[in-house]
């Protein structure tokens, strides 16, 4: 689009002012000398990039540019001798056709030959693209005739797009006109199809860079909310009301000078982040990748604060600044829904469903514009009819800019208005709806304003690889996740939560917990205390119970227990189960943090859930409601433990037709807590492999592709070494799986049965049987049968997002229970081969594992494990200074 005012080969801005005479006329002396025109181009961008670090309005700069360009692509052009051609024409379209240029910008150009031509004219064109090549100038260009024009912009929107931005730069003008001519609406593609095409296009846009990867990276041109969004704007207003500039759409009276100001005012702000990415990177780069983000930071000016971080604060600009685009975007939309797309008979009659609101051509209006002063509470009562009517498809443009206009009302008195309150948590209790609400809530402003304090973490990015969204998104996600759970139709995905949601009691509870559980992220201080702070305050003034005031905050402060003692601690140890179970103290409470703890996780990142995860927390979840239905004055008994899962795991021998006197036999060489660290079912596994085994097959590998504990499950019976927990980690890192849980048991007869539980390394996934299966098996026989030295740790390189974050590693020692081992738990970065080099260490140092818990948090990991010497021996001083100064060393 071109800008105000401009006429073919003209740019109507500010003047961009470098010293240009002197060059001019010293390249205009020096055709072809590549060497001249590189320095002018090298000068251009220098001169770019200082502008920049001067504060020069970014507008100036991009457009600066392009005529920076324009003037060398005019020179060049008729220095290669075609100028003079009457049939020959060049244009520039696409981002340069709007006269936008960026630093590391395509530069589009289109030549338009006509006519029969000499081949010596198909060389010179040949020669000027070519010289552009040389001296800098990465040109993207084609060579078309009018009619290949048109057909092939009859055939491509994104062809149409780029060319419908067309901008004379010389050649014969009236070829451009014809060209111009050639593509009207009346020709090729109308405005209303122009439009459902684009309109189809952005939709597809949104999903494919609204995914997680590209939430933590945004793209600033592609993304929701980013410069595309606003280009759009852009090409229907040209296409359908013929308007060369987007605040034409005030006077036609689609924008307001508020909203105008706002889109322009976030198209500066991207435009000078795409600006600086180019710079910084040195090349064309539209990602806020993580490398560059803190750079971006300290580029506009953000400075560490306490408890936020300067690109924390710089991203939160950032994303505020592409919701409130996208919100804009949407308005527009919608009002060009309406103005092409929509049957205008469809809008004539408009159907009263309220006093305050009526339905026209599908979709909710305000019944006149002084609805929401005359009835503050309409804002809110706005959102509760549309959960009562699912049938209406949204809200009218009209009367979305209406909710932006009055926002302002939702003030104190507003929010201690008791219709309010009691609006409010009808939202909360609908039947259906309550996500989708929310959601539409906080793209217009109601939600931060009703709950100030979910206002400031609208947003919000925390500066990992953990969370994958902004802290309102991921909020609002675990809303959703939440209240999923409920529906028949998901309850495929998770029969257990689905079924305890099913017996809920007042579930309004969950809703509120998902809803208060991160608000009060940012503020320093514990964010859970904090949080369970306001939503004690908040229930008691919204007509809650005390006893349900006081669940929701006590879920909101004890939002992380569970994931945590689930991943962190081990749960087959009945004393951490009692732990936990005391912490919980009611069935309810269980109930109402599980299903969180569900929604919480699978709401932080798409790529955590795994059916590892999901096999933690309901054998967490069971463990614990068998404590608390048996009593939590009752403690564990262990030995009653012990003896039932060896009844469970003989039974199962036996019907396999195995001799049970053996199977007791081969169990007496094994202590209490290989009974305790497996189930019967695993019990059972490894004695039908064992007991008919020679005494001199070893080692022996067993791998089950799935199990019920939601992993890959590897079992290794071998002789013991010092080495050989090392020699395991080192193989299956080297095979790409990622190792979550592993226990080590020693026999008195000096074997050692090791159980490794793996995922596939990225995606989370159990193996496949069959050929991955018999891989893993026939590595570790190998790597097993190996003698001689320690084996290196096993590396892979370490990607692209993990080198950008710092994280300290830091080691802890414990005492373990009974005094026979040493607890220690590690923090560190992230990386492949890291568990292979703890376990390097370890058995450079002679120390046993005896089990590891891996837990793996965006770009930190803090594992577990449970250590001893040789002999069954906890870990002295001397031993964990050594240990501690060595894995710092190796980390």
């Amino acid at each position: 689009m071109n800008p105000a005012g401009s006429t073919p080969g003209e740019l109507d801005t500010p003047a961009f002012t470098p010293d240009w005479g002197e060059d001019y006329q010293r390249l205009s002396r020096n055709p072809g000398n590549i060497a001249l025109f590189r320095d002018r181009r090298r000068a251009i961008l220098e001169q770019q990039y200082q502008g920049f670090r001067d504060g020069m309005p970014i507008a100036e700069l991009i457009h600066g540019h392009a005529r920076r360009i324009d003037e060398l692509l005019k020179l060049i052009w008729a220095q290669k001798g075609l100028a003079d051609d009457d049939q020959l024409c060049l244009i520039a379209v696409g981002g340069y056709g709007r006269g936008e240029l960026h630093p590391a910008s395509d530069i589009d150009i289109q030549i338009i030959l006509e006519g029969e031509h000499d081949p010596a004219l198909f060389d010179r064109i040949s020669d000027f693209v070519t010289f552009l090549w040389d001296i800098g100038i990465e040109v993207g260009h084609s060579v078309r005739s009018i009619d290949d024009c048109t057909r092939e912009a009859r055939d491509d929107i994104t062809v149409a797009t780029n060319l419908i931005e067309a901008r004379y730069l010389a050649g014969h003008l009236s070829l451009f006109n014809d060209f111009r001519g050639a593509i009207e609406p009346d020709r090729i593609w109308d405005s209303r199809s122009f439009y459902a095409a684009k309109l189809a296009e952005q939709q597809a846009r949104h999903r494919r860079f609204g995914e997680t990867a590209y939430r933590l990276e945004p793209n600033v041109k592609e993304g929701p909310g980013g410069l595309r969004d606003i280009q759009m704007i852009g090409w229907v207003t040209k296409r359908h009301y013929g308007a060369e500039r987007i605040e034409e759409l005030v006077s036609l009276g689609f924008l307001r000078e508020g909203e105008f100001r706002e889109m322009m005012e976030g198209q500066n702000f991207l435009w000078r982040v795409r600006f600086a990415l180019h710079m910084l990177a040195g090349r064309r780069e539209d990602r806020l990748l993580f490398d560059l983000q803190r750079q971006l930071a300290n580029t506009f000016g953000f400075v560490d604060q306490n408890h936020n971080r300067a690109v924390e604060q710089f991203m939160q600009r950032y994303f505020r600044t592409i919701n409130d685009l996208e919100r804009l975007n949407e308005l527009l939309l919608q009002h060009f829904n309406e103005a092409i797309l929509d049957d205008p008979e469809a809008l004539q009659d408009p159907v009263r469903i309220h006093q305050r609101f009526q339905v026209r051509g599908g979709y909710l209006e305000a019944a006149h514009d002084q609805v929401f002063m005359i009835y503050p509470p309409a804002l809110l009562e706005v959102f509760r009819l549309l959960q009562e009517h699912p049938e209406i498809q949204g809200i009218r443009a009209s009367t979305i800019r209406l909710i932006r206009a009055h926002r302002h009302l939702i003030d104190g008195h507003f929010r201690r208005n008791p219709v309010c309150r009691e609006l409010f948590m009808d939202i909360l209790r609908a039947p259906r709806g309550i996500t989708s609400q929310l959601r539409r809530m906080n793209r217009y402003g109601v939600l931060g304003n009703y709950l100030p304090a979910f206002g400031r973490i609208i947003g919000r990015m925390q500066y990992d690889l953990f969370h994958a969204y902004t802290v309102d998104e991921h909020t609002l996600n675990v809303v959703r996740n939440a209240r999923r759970l409920a529906l028949p139709e998901f309850a495929h995905e998770q029969p257990l939560a689905h079924q305890i949601y099913s017996g809920l009691v007042r579930p309004e509870r969950l809703v509120l917990a998902a809803l208060f559980h991160d608000i009060a992220k940012g503020r320093g201080g514990d964010h859970s205390e904090l949080g369970a702070h306001d939503a004690l305050h908040f229930c008691q003034h919204h007509g809650l119970s005390d006893a349900d005031a006081g669940l929701v905050a006590w879920l909101v402060r004890s939002h992380l227990l569970m994931s945590l003692t689930a991943q962190r601690k081990d749960i087959s140890d009945p004393e951490v189960v009692m732990g936990f179970a005391r912490e919980v103290v009611t069935r309810e409470r269980l109930d109402f943090l599980y299903l969180l703890t569900i929604a919480d996780i699978r709401g932080t990142n798409p790529e955590l859930w795994n059916s590892w995860k999901d096999s933690l927390l309901q054998t967490l979840y069971h463990a614990t409601r068998n404590v608390l239905d048996r009593g939590l004055d009752t403690p564990p008994d262990m030995d009653e433990q012990i003896r039932q899962t060896r009844t469970e795991a003989l039974a199962l021998i036996e019907q396999q037709g195995f001799d049970t006197d053996q199977a007791r036999k081969l169990w007496d060489e094994l202590d209490d807590e290989y009974f305790l660290r497996h189930s019967a079912d695993e019990i059972a596994w490894h004695g039908r492999a064992l007991l008919p085994l020679p005494p001199d097959a070893l080692p022996l590998i067993l791998v089950r592709p799935k199990t019920s504990r939601g992993s890959t499950e590897i079992f290794v019976y071998a002789s013991d070494h010092p080495r050989i927990f090392a020699r395991i980690t080192s193989a299956l890192t080297q095979l790409g799986l990622d190792i979550v849980d592993a226990r080590i048991i020693t026999t008195a007869g000096g074997r050692t049965l090791d159980t490794f539980l793996v995922l596939e390394s990225g995606g989370g996934q159990t193996v496949d049987a069959g050929y991955r299966s018999e891989e893993i098996r026939q590595s570790l026989e190998r790597e097993l049968e190996r003698e001689g030295t320690i084996p290196n740790p096993a590396s892979r390189q370490l990607p692209r997002r993990l080198k950008h974050f710092d994280v300290d590693t830091q080691i802890e020692f414990e005492p373990a229970a009974g005094g026979q081992a040493t607890r220690m738990r590690l923090r560190a970065l992230d990386r492949p081969g890291l568990l292979s080099t703890i376990g390097h260490v370890l058995a450079e140092q002679g120390i046993d594992v005896r089990t590891a818990r891996i837990a793996t948090a965006g770009e930190q990991v803090e594992d577990s494990f449970l250590l001893s010497r040789p002999g069954s021996a906890a870990l002295d001083d001397e031993d964990q200074a050594g240990l501690r100064k060595a894995l710092l060393g190796a980390i």
